[in-house]
């Protein structure tokens, strides 16, 4: 009976284990960084609402301080800011090996930068204007995958020959 028991009681706490592991991995932590406040105040919004941690940056430099303080699931960048643009951002991601994904929200791709620079390619891009839907889908599928990934309704990535 007791070795019965013990067996419930094991799988049970294994359950409990894995429901808090599920909470957690559906809370992503997101940083996101972009220097136009009127911006990043609806990305931070859409992505709260749907229940994302967030945290905001005003450019690449307060960005990176955060990155250094705090675990992410996932950095979402614009690039032309003050200080610290997207890509300089994204070559210290990369520089230090962090294992993070990036998503590009930008008016303007900068492709020559990434045909140079082949390794700095974010994982996504999405062009200005996009809608709330085109960002949480951006989201989702960068968070449940281990490669870029492009959809219509984003930049394509620039050709590396």
């Amino acid at each position: 009976m007791n070795l019965i028991q013990d067996d419930n009681a094991l799988a049970a706490k294994q359950l409990a284990a894995v429901s808090v592991l599920a909470q957690k991995r559906a809370n992503h932590r997101i940083l996101l960084v972009d220097d136009e406040d009127d911006r990043r105040q609806l990305s931070f919004d859409v992505l709260v609402d749907a229940n994302y941690e967030v945290d905001a940056a005003v450019d690449g430099a307060d960005g990176w301080e955060l990155l250094l303080a705090k675990h992410f699931d996932l950095v979402i960048t614009d690039n032309k800011m003050p200080r610290m643009t997207g890509v300089e951002l994204i070559a210290k991601l990369r520089h230090t090996r962090l294992p993070l994904p990036v998503i590009m929200a930008t008016s303007q791709l900068p492709a020559l930068e990434f045909e140079r620079k082949p390794w700095l390619q974010p994982d996504a891009f999405l062009q200005r204007p996009f809608s709330n839907e085109d960002l949480l889908a951006a989201v989702k599928r960068v968070l449940r995958t281990d490669g870029p990934v492009w959809s219509q309704t984003e930049m394509l990535p620039p050709k590396i020959p």
